[in-house]
C-alpha cells in the first residue's frame, strides 16, 4: 500500500495506541510479532513511544500512568478518531452524553488530543492534526486493518457517534446485527454487540484488528512470546482472522486477507 500522507477526514480512525503496564516489555512483543521499530520516547512527552514500521509511524505505546491518587487505567488499544477542532468535537462528545477522560490537550506540535467514554462506557481518541497525521502505514502487514466497537447497547452508541462525531451507522447486507461507521460514502470501521467469545463483564471497547500475511504463523508466534488467545484462527469471507491478547493483557485481532481484498489507504 501506499503510504499515508494526506489528513484523515474527520471521522476516521487515524492512529492507535497502546496503554502497557511494562512499555519496554511491550515494545519487544510488537517488534517481534509484527516487526515494529520503537524506543522509549523522550521524557517531556511521558516517555511516549511512536512505533515505525518501514520507517513510517504505524502505532504509539505508552506506559500505564495516571494522577495520584487516581487508579491506572486498563491495559488496552485506544482508537483515535481524526477532527479538524479537537475543542469542538470535545463540546459535541459532552453534549451528547460522552464523559470526557482527558481534556483536550496540545502535544507538542504534533497535535491536538483528547480521550473520552461514549455513553455505554467505550473509551476513544480524537486527534488534531499539526505536524503529525497519524498512521502513516494501514492495511497492509504489520499494520492497522480496521477499527470496531463492540459495544453493550448499538442503538445508544450508534446516535452518539453520529451526533458527536459525523460517523453513520448502517446495516450491513448478510451480517445480522453488524453495522458499518460511515464518514461520507465510505466506510471507516464497524460496530456490533459485544461477541459470545468475551467474557460477559467484557465492558464495551473499540477492538483493534491488524493485517498479517499468515494467521496460523502469528498466532503460533504470539503464544510463544506469552500471549493468549480468545478464538483460534478460522475462515470468514473476509478473510482467516484470530482473537488474541498480548502478554499484558491488551486484546487485538489479527487478519490474513486475500490478495483481492486489501482495502485502499483512507
Amino acid at each position: 500500500m501506499p503510504p499515508v500522507t494526506d489528513p484523515y477526514q474527520p471521522g476516521t480512525p487515524c492512529w492507535i495506541d497502546l496503554m502497557a503496564s511494562d512499555q519496554q516489555a511491550a515494545l519487544d512483543f510488537y517488534r517481534d510479532l509484527f516487526g515494529w521499530q520503537g524506543e522509549l520516547g523522550p521524557a517531556e512527552f511521558g516517555g511516549y513511544s511512536v512505533c515505525t514500521l518501514n520507517d513510517r509511524p504505524v502505532a504509539g505505546i505508552m506506559q500505564q500512568s495516571a494522577p495520584e491518587g487516581e487508579p491506572l487505567p486498563p491495559v488496552g488499544w485506544t482508537t483515535y478518531l481524526a477532527s479538524d477542532d479537537v475543542e469542538a468535537a470535545g463540546a459535541a462528545i459532552t453534549g451528547a452524553g460522552g464523559t470526557m477522560v482527558y481534556s483536550p490537550m496540545d502535544v507538542g506540535t504534533m497535535g491536538r488530543m483528547l480521550v473520552a467514554a461514549d455513553p455505554v462506557g467505550a473509551r476513544f481518541g480524537v486527534w488534531q492534526a499539526m505536524d503529525f497525521i497519524g498512521a502513516g502505514v494501514v492495511n497492509e502487514p504489520g499494520a492497522l486493518l480496521w477499527n470496531e466497537l463492540n459495544t453493550a447497547d448499538t442503538e445508544a452508541a450508534g446516535r452518539f457517534y453520529r451526533s458527536a462525531l459525523g460517523l453513520r451507522p448502517a446495516t450491513v447486507q448478510g451480517m445480522d446485527g453488524y453495522y458499518s461507521l460511515n464518514v461520507g460514502d465510505r466506510t471507516v470501521g464497524g460496530m456490533q454487540a459485544i461477541p459470545g467469545y468475551l467474557e460477559p463483564s467484557t465492558p464495551s471497547h473499540w477492538m483493534t484488528y491488524f493485517s498479517v500475511d499468515d494467521t496460523d504463523s502469528t498466532v503460533d508466534a504470539l503464544v510463544k512470546a506469552g500471549g493468549s488467545v480468545l478464538q483460534p484462527p478460522f475462515d470468514m469471507q473476509s478473510g482467516r482472522m484470530a482473537v488474541v491478547r498480548d502478554p499484558q493483557g491488551a486484546l487485538f485481532v489479527v487478519v490474513q486477507l486475500p490478495e483481492a481484498q486489501l482495502p485502499d489507504s483512507p
